[in-house]
């Protein structure tokens, strides 16, 4: 499963890359969330919660529009980016109220199916009420959402841009002030890469599971999704993040510009997975016969033969065992003169359920 971004078209005015202080204040409030997704950032979310309990309450209310489905509404739409998070909340208050509504009703919903246009998005019309009813079969929350913006849409609009205020008053500044120099900088190489490469490469580089994929300016970043997005004539919008990992994020509901936000450089751990490689390292261990052998390869490093004499096979068939186990990552094998030393690689085994919680998340 992946997302193919199809970037055939595009030239240097149609990139542009650098944080944005309102998505990387939504990647924070989602981590604030949902923090068992983000055990890296325990520390921070324990020290922003504890920052302001009443905001907290009023945080949980808008939490569907930054959960797994991001609310649009949070990422750029116009070039060049904003240069604050103040000028990012001055652009949401003057945006005009059908715009509004069209950018948080998917949010609210949470998923991607169909919403009625803004003008249709009216207290007392049938596809008002159908909305909200879809909205609330997913939660109760979302179902809330949904009543508040089509009874009154500037209502909500206020009072989502108090409570982002207020989210950025009692922790975000400051948290902000400390991340935007490093993400400057990175977006800064980015964008001299971009000078001299063709975007897809530059892709590929940035995001540790996306590969170039069939003819053409093509890259598929892992995910499981299944989509098919062509960019240009939009714009392509790379927003470095220092708190969204694991997750990778495409938006392509806006006419303006496709956006992608990844973790930079440093905000994730290295060897991130595909889900074909969570997959096979699942089903290696998935055989009871290849985790009888990895019980013998836990302790001191042994011999394909050693192995067959164990367990009452023969060496060709432990040496596909083996194969399998190392294609997977799950075994390592030494040459120490004319032996060759086999051992299970304990570190990826110790990682492997948060390598599935990663992936998934992504």
């Amino acid at each position: 499963m992946s997302i193919v971004l199809d970037l055939g078209g595009l030239d240097s005015a149609d990139l542009a890359v650098g944080p944005s202080a309102l998505s990387e204040l939504m990647a924070s409030l989602h981590v604030l969330a949902e923090p068992e997704h983000h055990p890296e950032a325990a520390d921070w979310a324990a020290r922003a919660a504890a920052a302001d309990p009443v905001l907290w309450e009023e945080l949980s209310v808008f939490a569907p529009l930054w959960a797994r489905f991001r609310c649009r509404l949070f990422f750029p739409r116009t070039l060049p980016l904003a240069a604050s998070l103040d000028e990012d909340l001055a652009g949401v208050a003057a945006l005009p109220v059908e715009d509004f509504t069209e950018l948080v009703a998917p949010g609210v919903l949470g998923t991607r199916g169909p919403v009625p246009p803004p003008g249709e998005l009216r207290a007392g019309t049938s596809s008002a009420d159908d909305y909200v009813r879809r909205c609330l079969r997913r939660s109760y929350a979302r179902g809330e959402l949904a009543r508040q913006l089509v009874a009154s849409p500037t209502d909500l609009r206020d009072r989502l841009l108090a409570v982002l205020r207020a989210a950025d008053s009692a922790f975000f500044a400051e948290d902000w002030r400390s991340l935007r120099p490093a993400l400057d900088h990175h977006a800064r190489e980015v964008r001299n890469r971009l000078t001299a490469r063709p975007p897809a490469a530059v892709l590929t580089e940035l995001l540790p599971t996306a590969a170039r994929f069939g003819p053409g300016n093509r890259v598929r970043l892992d995910k499981l999704q299944i989509d098919e997005v062509k960019v240009s004539p939009r714009s392509l919008v790379l927003v470095p993040s220092a708190r969204v990992w694991p997750h990778l994020t495409v938006k392509n509901e806006h006419s303006s510009c496709v956006v992608v936000q990844y973790a930079a450089r440093g905000a994730a751990p290295a060897g991130q997975l595909t889900v074909r490689d969570l997959h096979d390292r699942l089903m290696a261990l998935g055989s009871p016969a290849r985790m009888e052998l990895c019980r013998h390869l836990l302790g001191e490093p042994i011999t394909t033969s050693e192995l067959a004499a164990r367990l009452g096979s023969s060496e060709p068939q432990v040496s596909r065992t083996l194969r399998t186990l190392r294609d997977a990552g799950l075994v390592r094998s030494t040459r120490d003169g004319k032996l060759v030393r086999h051992r299970l690689a304990t570190d990826v085994i110790r990682r492997l359920g948060h390598d599935v919680l990663a992936t998934v998340a992504r």
